[in-house]
């Protein structure tokens, strides 16, 4: 894999190009402005995020009190709401720019398999394709005392939009990216996958407050259970980036003609 240093947008589109980027984990966090440094060469990079970390946020959107759209610095602004507020709010009238694209990440950790379902990284992606636009979200595997190589991701995700701008694929779909946590060199190449699964997560853990009332920590994820040849699993295990195209629509097509025959039934 080579990365690409430089590439001259000017031929690709008649204007410059125009990136959201979000994640989950904040808009201080060391993921997001690895993104942001990685994709700045291709384009014009607005950051939208929370104001802290919103991990498991998912898809949830803020309805029961208004939302404000403060400054960091130039082209960097934190909400005090979820990656769906963010991209949300950039996308639908708080900013004056119109997007071309939106990037998620880069996720302090995994979303493989089930975690879309609970991930704020994905559910920022998710959105920027609800309102239109092509979506991709990028999460380094990290794990306790691992090498956290954000620059790896990084040079991933710059190689990943570059090649979209080249050779676009269809703009229903989402990408769900997944780097393997080594040295760039150390990839093993890309990978199109579809989702694992994973076992059930452990149990919750018991704790006290200050007064000594009960609370609880939610238990880990569980590991890998359908994560073989195929998955996004088993290509991280293996050393490559986890390409994962998702769709919206969660119906289960297939499923349809037997469920009309057991309504029949009612």
């Amino acid at each position: 894999m080579k990365y690409i240093d430089a590439l001259d947008t000017s031929r690709l589109a008649p204007h410059s190009l125009k990136i959201l980027v979000s994640n989950d984990d904040g808009y201080r966090a060391e993921g997001i402005a690895m993104l942001r440094q990685a994709l700045r060469v291709l384009g014009d990079v607005t950051v939208v995020a929370p104001d802290r970390n919103r991990s498991g946020a998912g898809n949830s959107l803020t309805l029961d009190v208004p939302l404000r759209l403060f400054a960091a610095e130039p082209a960097v602004y934190y909400v005090a709401g979820t990656p769906t507020d963010c991209v949300h709010l950039a996308i639908s009238g708080a900013l004056e720019e119109e997007f071309d694209m939106v990037a998620s990440g880069i996720n302090d950790g995994a979303n493989l398999g089930d975690d879309v379902l609970y991930s704020g990284t994905v559910a920022a992606a998710i959105e920027g394709r609800f309102l239109g636009l092509p979506a991709l979200a990028f999460s380094l595997c990290t794990t306790p005392g691992g090498a956290r190589r954000f620059d790896t991701a990084g040079r991933v995700a710059h190689g990943l939009v570059a090649a979209l701008l080249r050779r676009p694929l269809d703009p229903t779909l989402i990408l769900n990216v997944n780097v393997p946590d080594r040295p760039y060199e150390a990839l093993r190449g890309y990978a199109s996958t579809r989702l694992g699964f994973r076992h059930r997560s452990e149990a919750v853990i018991p704790a006290q407050d200050p007064k000594g009332n009960p609370v609880y920590w939610m238990g880990p994820a569980g590991a890998g259970n359908d994560a073989g040849a195929g998955t996004d699993f088993d290509a991280v295990a293996n050393g490559f980036v986890s390409v994962t195209p998702l769709a919206i629509d969660f119906t289960r097509h297939a499923a349809l003609p037997e469920v009309g025959r057991w309504l029949e039934d009612l």
